[in-house]
């Protein structure tokens, strides 16, 4: 696949302290890459130099196979930035705002309207075209910031949590919004607090610490840097000797790793291989056996715990 976005070896200072060290990445074209970290990791002093709006130290950024530090006007035409604070006028209309913006980028006359237009319709403000921005609710005002990051078409978008502050119904149709983006050619790099956000629509994930790079790939390829195990708890009622025949024979199914019974709980932790699908064999041998089950708990690390591991802290 093609990268849009090529990082090596970058660093930025802000006097004695280093914000972001040695860091190496690839953004690679039509995908939603997800970028995460910390509250002090380097991840905004990043993103605002690929946005072009922070000098940096060293390092080499190649933005669409341009030199960020030979030609930052070319990378600015190319893309589209979403901040996470609100940068709309509020006296002027939906339309007024979005047109003001894609006039930047030297958009005039009939392709300015049109593409205004186009990006309204896009975030489902087609029949708000009008209202003045400071009328408009949380989740309007969050979807003209993307109108006005995208009406010009850029081929990469830097979007800075887009859904905060906004109504379930909103979020939807923003995420919507993401994945259609890709689907039509664009690269959007795209961070968030929220977790399952990133886990269900980015492509790939880089997870910054301490202005280091602490992890990169697709979710289920960071999962196994962590664990290649999920938990599966089950409630039974069982004697203890019968509880010893059935771990014997469930640790001999496929894909068990361990399999051992809490006697105090009353049931089995059974740790399987992720890429195994244990568990109908599993149950089977407890049907067989005439064993009653409680309830089943299946427990899968997912991008949260993944992050603590890596990171050790909480996003925040």
């Amino acid at each position: 696949m093609a990268v849009i976005v090529e990082v090596k070896g970058l660093t930025k200072k802000y006097g004695e302290l280093t914000a972001v060290e040695n860091l190496s990445f690839e953004v690679h074209e039509r995908e939603i890459f997800g970028f995460l970290g910390p509250n002090g990791a380097g991840k905004s002093t990043t993103l605002n130099v690929l946005s072009t709006l922070l000098a940096y130290d060293c390092g080499e950024i190649l933005i669409g196979g341009m030199d960020l530090s030979k030609n930052p006007r070319g990378i600015q035409q190319m893309l589209g930035l979403i901040p996470q604070e609100i940068a709309v006028y509020p006296l002027l209309s939906a339309y007024e705002n979005v047109a003001y913006f894609a006039s930047l980028y030297g958009l005039k006359g009939k392709a300015l309207k049109t593409c205004a237009l186009e990006a309204l319709e896009f975030v489902g403000l087609t029949e708000h075209i009008k209202m003045r921005a400071s009328k408009m609710s949380g989740g309007m005002k969050r979807r003209l910031n993307i109108a006005c990051g995208i009406a010009h078409k850029p081929r990469l978008i830097v979007m800075d949590e887009p859904t905060v502050g906004v109504d379930a119904q909103s979020r939807e149709h923003i995420l919507q919004s993401i994945g259609t983006l890709r689907d039509e050619g664009a690269t959007v790099i795209y961070t968030s607090h929220y977790m399952p956000e990133v886990q269900e629509i980015c492509d790939r994930i880089a997870i910054i610490d301490h202005g280091r790079l602490a992890g990169i790939g697709t979710k289920e390829a960071l999962l196994q840097t962590v664990t290649d195990i999920r938990s599966i708890y089950i409630d039974v009622q069982a004697s203890v000797q019968e509880a010893e025949s059935l771990s014997a024979m469930i640790k001999e199914v496929p894909g068990v790793r361990k399999a051992r019974f809490e006697k105090e709980l009353s049931r089995f932790k059974i740790d399987v291989g992720l890429d195994f699908g244990a568990l109908s064999a599993i149950l089977r041998i407890f049907i067989d056996a005439d064993i009653d089950i409680g309830s089943i708990q299946n427990e899968t690390p997912n991008l949260e715990t993944t992050f603590l591991a890596l990171t050790g802290r909480e996003l925040r």
